[in-house]
């Protein structure tokens, strides 16, 4: 008999273990970190270098990423998310886990978790913006490399983690 429904997650040492090696490999063979956000700023600036040239050009935060002729699709960044989602979608097919299901407590309307998953994202996207670097960026590759600020920010991170946890694990409930 074959059981149904998803396997267990990976094993955390495991997994982190090979992100370690993924972000060596990185390091080695791209010769930059792990990161996300700077592929949705890469992006932008070239959708908006395309439909406003001008201001784009003008705009402080698009100037270094319209440095390299805003080519997105060839930037380091964008190719490493695509890969990520690719990789994301293929472990969970693995895992027996691609239904589309919206994981909620028993009190949580869908519309609620939905809502508070789109705040959290605008949220850690801000974050990502004013820390200028992702989470991945920042507490992977900065992290990595003994960067004091990226240090700074992953105690934030969890400093934030902990005192928000007990305050949301009542949503859960």
């Amino acid at each position: 008999m074959t059981p149904t429904g998803p396997r267990p997650y990976a094993n955390p040492y495991v997994a982190g273990t090979a992100l370690g090696l993924v972000l060596l490999g990185a390091f080695v063979f791209a010769g930059r970190g792990l990161g996300a956000s700077g592929a949705f700023a890469s992006v932008a600036a070239a959708t908006a270098h395309a439909v406003a040239p001008a201001s784009t050009a003008s705009n402080t935060y698009f100037a270094g990423y319209l440095a390299d002729g805003a080519r997105p699709w060839t930037d380091w960044l964008v190719l490493e998310l695509a890969g990520a989602m690719a990789g994301a979608w293929m472990s969970a097919r693995l895992a027996g886990r691609t239904a589309l299901v919206i994981e909620r407590g028993a009190g949580v309307a869908a519309s609620a978790r939905l809502a508070m998953a789109a705040a959290g994202g605008g949220v850690m996207g801000a974050g990502a913006v004013f820390a200028r670097g992702c989470t991945s960026g920042q507490a992977l590759s900065g992290g990595a490399v003994l960067s004091p600020g990226s240090w700074l920010f992953i105690a934030g991170a969890f400093g934030a983690a902990y005192v928000t946890a007990p305050i949301l694990r009542r949503v859960w409930r």
